[in-house]
């Protein structure tokens, strides 16, 4: 059916395909692809057996029918006929593009500075300090502007933008695959993603695009997920398997019941479309492995690449952009991908653009179309065969070595063209424009027009395509559906999808369930016996209220997690949205519907205990009320939380927003109407005391027996006083209905008249505000493809011209290196050169890890070795054990066990092995806040040796930028690079090392376009000829690449080695190996992929009856390695080793790491305005809200009361520090994790470095605080004087301090976020409850006085306040603060209460009365805190004390991040 459409509408004989041709290469790709895909799978099922011949439960292995059978081709097109007889419409969606063109933001290689504040967009990525504060406060602004920007008159815009891809027109009928060529930033994805309708990342998208004669917009409002686009980099939930990523996927894209074969389920169509897409891209055997991710085991970088694949498959789009989704594919799994394209394209109809780097020619000659893309600039588009001769023909050198691709591309940079005889740029176009005039002045080019003309014609007058492309979308739709909505599903159905999907995370996450449990129980527990068994009397009235409090606060700080999680999920919400999964709404829903099961029953058990273990009011309708309101407030925060996680744009925007939901007294006292919590406090307490009745005793009564005073009665009399809230004269029972609104101004019938309502109404506007703000005000990722600079220094701008006078010096000579590859003139190599330097060898190199039901083999008996002086490729199919055998042999592992010798010049390597050697990994983790320049210079500085001038290591780094072509992005931050630059800068950090053993590179070329690969090789290659030592996997070389190796170590599945030993000049040598057992390459294939294939990497069986592993392990060339090993083992030994040579772990001593690290983590902070200005923000804010409603406090009873609890607040700022510094210090473990492998610094470095670089801001943030608070408050009137303040200071930075080494203690004992935010409440809940303010000294329990109470930090820091404070600070009570009582008839007020005075302390205020007499219970501060075990002459001491806890916290962060370092593989 695609042949027979592709042959009508095919192009005139000057841009044809060439019919016969293609129907014999197509013949022949199905038969390949027909044929049944055994690879090993004879070995796989007998090693999925045990002993007994019963099947293992290996999870990491399918079943046996994985490996039966399977056509592609016959699948589809039997599926196709079935789907036509049925009545089922197909989609052919051809695209035509018109002066299409896309401006961006800053644009192609323009210098946007960290300062910039030229445009709002620009301003929320790059801020300096005053932008980041004064944005924030206009923040409010910002969003009304935006929100009614579509209602108001617009403005004349001034931003400046560039064009990334200048006006172009073209046609890619159904049926046709394009690809897309051209170096880093021609605009190959930017073509890919506005082709695809994903506008949202550019400013201005402008001319005609028609899909089937449907325009744009139409297309991304009704059919969204007909456009998809696969972007390069995999992102994925790395705790779902491989199986449920697919499932869910399907789930969401199955085609209703029109849209089906009638006896078609929805489960049996899933279950078919899964298992043929897991058996055509082989990774059927994944199917129960994780997806895993960098830091997350799971399935290989290839495998997952697979996935992404797969996901995007699910869509059964007719429109797909493939933006180099053959990225970390061996070349055989990169042939078979295209294929399986061109098959699907073929028989289906689709519409398939790609772009691909280093496309060997294989898969070039699959493509119906080519495009060639040159800044920007459309330089051709036509048919594939006629692309070289057309370049050709302008003048360019014919280069047959070279692939055409390669050729194509390498004509569009001025650093690889080459010019034939007699030829220049004076006389051939070269520039982008010229390139482009003379495509356009081309006989193709008006071809192209006449083709494009036709085409819009027969699309606007037939419209036969269009009419069944609507047809089937709808018919494709569940019933009930819109026929407008863009999605398969609707809402209901995508939110019961996403539900199950959010439950399996959940619940895969078993160490998340148990420390969210257990850390909700134990805090119950806690609280329940810091409150135990509450009196119902006076003394547990106010407690009662306290307990109330800290409950609901505990339950509402569980949610706050949620704050960041919002944040870390938007990549996947981005792609899968993008794809039509799901509206953005639905996962909200899910998300909320999900965590039901969890947090009811988690916050059920945290209420049972706390209820009856405190004795609050025991009664069915008591608790249950307590119950019900109190998970309504954590669902209400919980969507709180969410909705400023989905509001704000960055964690620390949403933090600082979050810190307003504080309650305040004087100034800004709608906040505290507009806090959920307090509505939930006072309907607990509503609920509570209207149930009780209290009883005055003890301290309430004025005045009473105590101490030496025996003259009161025991009970109270009528010449007593209770001054419990409510209290009625003469009477000893208090209601709790009485106690709550003389004290708190609440009515106990607003429980559920007005305080659960309201909760109610909260809890239902933030629900419907997270549906609101996601799905009309997204804050989703991605962008522009803008670079964001540093600021240029005197250096920096001279050394960047002199990479720019060098890259024009040296482009002749690396053009002439490569004439001479092409021409095959080679350098004679010898390995024995550097009999001086060491060699490295392993035998018997096997891997077990473990997995569901036992262990697992990835490396089966590996032997091979690296001298000095040779580059050695390690080569085999995805999942084949490359990155695993690089990460045993550079000793990375840290799970499962390693056997076998691995071995340096016949020894056990060194503990300077790490630093001798350099490993550039597949994932690419930097401090984001550097530059490149910076990040390579920290390499070279702490990697080289010591003795190494600082000038030398310098120009050694400009060398690395040079090589990886980095020089017009050496300043840029890292943070904003995209995949390739990043991918470089991995390899030039390794680089910038210099190692002395030997250099590991984990597939280095993947992502980089064919003449970085090249230059990077080629610079690999005079590595080695200079004696380096160098082992690097490498996917789909051409095969002028892998001539630049002199070895390769080919393994197959199962870790299995297939070939090791010497590749030859033209792989001579490796192709008589093969040839020898049956698979001869032919002269004109790639020896690369043709390896490959003929091992059965990919879907094709392999050569051959035998297992390419049993044919190694019987042949001679296995025996002679095996051999030159023990000889190499023999020399080495026989040499005499220096000896007594100290060995060191690393490079440079201590005080120069900690010089370098503590450099770059202050420069990386300041680099970071939105995380200091939070800091200081929310120290400003806090200490406000404190001082404002307490201005020039006097020397009343009250003031009193509110120096204690000004004071109290600063127990707050831990809790404020501590969620702002986890997130740092977890990024930055991170990154430490992949440099200490390399042992680049101690960890000891790396915990000191990050205490330092937060200590300027502590004590800005210190100041601060101080300053507002102790001056506006009116510190300093008692004994001490002002002298005391400055006492103040140094506890509050001492509180600094502790906060900042805290928060770090906690993030270096957490795996993730998620776990470091359940730490923090927990911790300041246990901290603040326990340091004797909220629970006074006397009243609590013997068992928490015991031990905890002096364990407490805060115990120390409020009783050192509250003694410099209060220490003779006088006491005057004002008229309302008295207790009036009446004395005996005949007794003045002196001679009735002067015993209760004297023992009691306070004073009276009229003595010889004998009426109404007035007790001020104060006379002094003193007197206030020397009942709660607080000493003035112990403040010195308790300081003391205070600050060895902030040295403990620091103690114990260096030894958790030496020893913990939650990075499993």
């Amino acid at each position: 059916m695609g042949d027979a459409h592709r042959s009508s509408s095919s192009l005139p004989a000057a841009g044809s395909v060439n019919i016969e041709q293609a129907e014999s290469s197509f013949h022949e790709l199905s038969r390949q692809l027909s044929q049944e895909t055994t690879v090993g799978g004879r070995d796989r099922t007998q090693k999925s057996r045990g002993e007994d011949g019963k099947k293992s439960n290996d999870l990491e292995k399918g079943s046996l029918d994985l490996y039966q059978p399977f056509d592609l081709r016959e699948y589809l097109t039997s599926s196709n006929e079935a789907n036509e007889r049925a009545g089922i419409k197909h989609k052919h969606v051809g695209v035509v593009w018109e002066d299409f063109r896309v401006d961006v933001l800053g644009g192609l290689n323009s210098k946007v500075s960290l300062s910039a504040t030229q445009h709002p967009a620009l301003c929320s990525l790059a801020r300096s300090h005053t932008d980041e504060a004064w944005q924030f406060w206009l923040t409010p602004f910002f969003k009304l502007r935006t929100l009614l920007s579509d209602f108001l008159p617009s403005k004349v815009d001034n931003a400046v933008t560039s064009t990334i891809l200048h006006k172009c027109s073209g046609l890619l009928e159904p049926g046709q695959m394009c690809l897309v060529l051209g170096t880093p930033g021609s605009g190959c994805t930017t073509f890919l993603k506005a082709i695809a309708n994903e506008r949202e990342g550019f400013y201005h998208v402008g001319g005609d695009v028609h899909y089937a004669g449907i325009d744009a917009q139409e297309m991304a409002k009704t059919y969204k997920g007909e456009l998809v686009y696969n972007a390069e980099d995999d992102i994925h939930i790395p705790t779902l398997t491989v199986g449920q990523t697919l499932n869910f996927a399907l789930s969401t894209k199955t085609p209703g019941p029109r849209g089906r074969l009638p006896e078609t389920s929805r489960s049996q169509f899933n279950a078919s479309v899964k298992n043929m897409l897991l058996k055509m891209l082989n990774i059927a055997h994944t199917e129960n492995t994780l997806v895993g991710d960098s830091f997350v085991r799971g399935v290989s970088g290839g495998e997952r690449k697979r996935v992404s694949i797969a996901e995007m498959m699910t869509t059964r789009a007719r429109v797909q952009c493939w933006d180099n989704s053959s990225r970390g594919l061996d070349a055989s799994t990169a042939l078979d991908f295209v294929r399986s394209l061109r098959i699907m394209t073929d028989v289906l109809g689709q519409t398939t653009f790609t772009t691909l780097y280093q496309a060997g020619e294989g898969i070039y000659e699959l493509f119906d179309r080519v495009m060639v893309l040159d800044r920007g600039h459309t330089v051709f588009f036509g048919p594939p065969d006629q692309a070289r001769a057309y370049f050709e023909q302008l003048g360019y050198r014919s280069l047959p070595r070279q692939s055409t691709a390669d050729y194509l591309t390498g004509c569009t940079d001025p650093n690889e063209r080459q010019f034939a005889p007699g030829r220049s740029e004076v006389d051939v176009p070269s520039t982008p424009r010229a390139l482009e005039a003379a495509f356009h002045s081309s006989d193709l080019f008006r071809d192209l027009a006449d083709q494009l003309a036709k085409y819009k014609i027969r699309t606007e007058t037939e419209k036969t395509d269009q009419e069944a492309f609507r047809a089937a979308v709808i018919e494709d739709k569940k019933k009930g559906v819109s026929r407008k909505s863009p999605y398969t599903l609707g809402l209901k159905d995508q939110v019961v999808a996403l539900t199950r999907r959010q439950f399996q995370r959940r619940l895969q996450d078993k160490f998340y369930i148990y420390t969210s449990f257990g850390f909700m129980t134990a805090l119950a527990l806690f609280i329940g016996g810091c409150y135990y068994n509450l009196p119902p009397s006076s003394a547990g009235a106010f407690t009662r209220g306290s307990v109330i409090f800290v409950a609901i606060l505990i339950s509402s700080l569980d949610t706050f997690v949620e704050m960041p999680m919002q944040m870390f999920g938007r990549p996947i919400i981005k792609k899968q949205t993008g794809y039509g999964f799901y509206r953005p709404s639905a996962i909200q829903i899910a998300n909320t519907l999900a965590d039901l099961p969890f947090s009811a029953s988690r916050i059920l058990i945290y209420d049972i205990i706390i209820y009856f273990m405190i004795h609050l009011s025991r009664s069915a309708g008591g608790f249950f009320t307590f119950h019900l309101i109190n998970y309504v407030t954590f669902l209400t925060m919980q969507g709180f939380f969410r909705t400023i996680g989905l509001f704000c744009s960055n964690y620390h925007t949403a933090l600082r927003v979050g810190i307003a939901i504080f309650p305040n007294l004087r100034w800004l006292f709608w906040i505290f109407y507009i806090n959920p919590v307090n509505y939930a406090w006072s309907a607990l307490m509503e609920n509570e005391f209207h149930r009780i009745t209290l009883t005055c005793d003890g301290d309430f009564v004025v005045p009473r027996n105590v101490g030496n005073a025996t003259k009161y009665p025991a009970e109270l009399g009528p010449n007593q006083i209770c001054t419990l809230f409510g209290a009625q004269p003469g009477s000893r029972i208090v209601t709790g209905k009485d106690y709550v609104q003389a004290g708190y101004n609440l009515n106990t019938d607003d429980l559920w008249r007005r305080n659960f309502v309201v909760l109610v109404t909260f809890l239902i506007f933030y629900w419907f505000a997270q549906v609101v703000v996601i799905e009309w005000y997204p804050q989703l990722v991605g962008g522009g493809g803008v670079s964001f600079f540093a600021k240029d220094t005197a250096e920096t701008k001279k050394l960047n011209s002199e990479l720019e006078e060098r890259k024009i010096a040296n482009a002749e000579e690396q053009r002439r290196e490569k004439i001479l590859a092409m021409d095959g003139i080679k350098n004679k190599r010898d390995h024995n050169t550097f009999p001086d330097r060491m060699a490295f060898t392993w035998e018997g190199l096997n891997y077990h890890v473990p997995v569901t039901g036992g262990t697992l083999q990835l490396l089966n008996n590996v032997y091979g070795y690296v001298k000095p002086g040779t580059l050695t490729a390690l080569m085999g199919a995805s999942g084949a054990g490359k990155t695993t055998c690089l990460d045993v042999l550079a000793q990375r592992k840290n799970i499962g066990v390693v056997a076998g010798d691995i071995l340096v010049d016949g020894r056990p390597p060194d503990t300077d092995f790490a630093r001798g050697t350099a490993y550039a990994e597949q994932m690419d983790v930097h401090e984001d806040n550097t530059t490149i320049r910076e990040a390579m210079r920290f390499s070279a500085y702490l990697r080289q040796p010591f003795h190494v001038s600082k000038e030398e290591k310098d120009a050694y780094v400009e060398d690395m930028i040079e090589l990886l072509e980095l020089q017009d992005l050496s300043e840029a931050v890292v943070w904003s690079l995209g995949v390739e630059a990043r991918k470089r800068l991995t390899i030039g950090v390794e680089l910038a090392s210099k190692p002395e053993l030997l250099l590991f590179l984990d597939e280095p070329t993947s992502g980089l376009d064919a003449q970085s690969a090249w230059n990077l090789v080629r610079f690999l290659r005079k590595l080695a000829d200079s004696g380096q030592a160098i082992l690097c996997t490498i996917h789909q070389p051409s095969s002028l690449l892998f001539e630049s190796f002199d070895r390769l170590l080919l393994l197959g599945k199962g870790g299995n080695t297939i070939y090791f030993g010497d590749i030859g000049e033209d792989s001579h040598i490796m192709r008589e190996y093969f040839a020898r057992y049956g698979a001869r390459c032919p002269p004109n294939v790639n020896p690369a992929e043709f390896m490959l294939e003929a091992i059965g990497a990919g879907v094709t069986p392999r050569i051959g009856d035998r297992d390419w592993k049993d044919i190694w392990l019987d042949s001679p060339d296995s025996a002679r390695t095996k051999a030159e090993i023990e000889q190499i083992k023999r020399e080495a030994l026989a040499r005499d080793r220096p000896v007594n040579v100290r060995r060191s772990t690393y490079a440079a001593p201590l005080w120069y790491q900690l010089r370098i690290v503590v450099q770059r983590n202050a420069l990386a902070l300041w680099r970071s305005p939105a995380y200091v200005f939070t800091r200081l923000f929310s120290h400003l804010i806090v200490s406000l809200m404190v001082s404002l409603p307490f201005l020039q406090l006097g020397h009343s009873d009250r003031d009193l009361q509110y120096r204690v609890f000004a004071i109290f607040w600063v127990v707050v700022l831990p809790g404020l520090v501590i969620p702002q510094l986890e997130p740092v210090f977890l990024m930055n473990r991170r990154t430490f994790i992949r440099e200490a492998s390399s042992r680049i610094y101690s960890p000891y470095i790396f915990a000191i470095g990050q205490l330092l670089g937060e200590i300027p801001y502590s004590v800005l943030c210190a100041v601060i605080y101080w300053v507002l608070m102790v001056y506006p408050i009116h510190f300093g009137q008692g004994s001490t004087g002002t002298n005391g303040t400055g006492f103040q200071f140094l506890v509050i930075l001492i509180t600094e301090l502790f906060a900042v080494s805290l928060g770090q203690l906690i993030a270096s004992i957490s795996p993730n976020i998620q776990i470091a935010s359940l730490f923090t409440a927990p911790v300041s809940i246990v901290l603040n409850n326990i340091c004797g303010v909220t629970i006074p000294y006397p009243t609590l329990s013997k068992f928490w006085r015991a031990w905890l109470y002096p364990l407490d930090p805060f115990t120390r820091m409020v009783a050192a306040m509250l003694a410099t404070e209060l220490h003779g600070l006088t006491i005057t009570c004002k008229p309302d603060e008295f207790a009036v009582f009446t004395p005996p008839s005949g007794q003045t007020c002196a001679a009735w209460a002067r015993d209760f005075v004297n023992a009691a302390g306070g004073y009276l205020d009229n003595p010889n009365d004998s009426a109404a007499c007035r007790y001020c219970r104060y006379t002094v501060g003193d007197e206030f805190f020397l009942p709660l075990n607080i000493r003035y002459s112990h403040r010195w001491r308790d300081v003391g004390i205070y600050f060895c806890f902030f040295v403990f916290n620091f103690v114990a962060t260096i030894i958790a991040s030496r020893y913990l370092r939650f990075a499993r593989r």
